[in-house]
């Protein structure tokens, strides 16, 4: 039987992807870092709520924030966590296909 920090680890990441404006911060910054001005407007919603949602990734242990002079970009926290959404999507995609919408990729 796995240990509680690994079930509690996997219920993290899950949590996180529960949310569509989460899942596509975290989509995002798979390609590549980004400021949270940026991120809200490529995202379209408000900078209070992308603030909210980065919180909850950090909190998470899924993004981390670089400091850069009085900004902070924002990346993923570990290089495996963009394979692992990867793996994910094209695990997703293999089992249905047709699940992707026009607005979700």
């Amino acid at each position: 039987m796995p240990q509680v920090s690994n079930i509690d680890a996997l219920a993290r990441f899950g949590h996180a992807l529960s949310d569509s404006t989460r899942t596509r911060v975290l989509l995002s910054l798979n390609r590549e870092p980004s400021y949270p001005a940026q991120l809200a407007d490529q995202i379209g919603v408000s900078r209070q709520i992308l603030s909210n949602h980065l919180a909850c990734l950090r909190g998470c242990g899924l993004v981390a924030a670089v400091p850069e002079g009085r900004r902070m970009r924002y990346e993923l926290a570990d290089p495996r966590i963009g394979h692992a959404l990867d793996d994910l999507m094209g695990l997703v995609l293999a089992v249905d296909p047709n699940c992707v919408s026009e607005a979700g990729t």
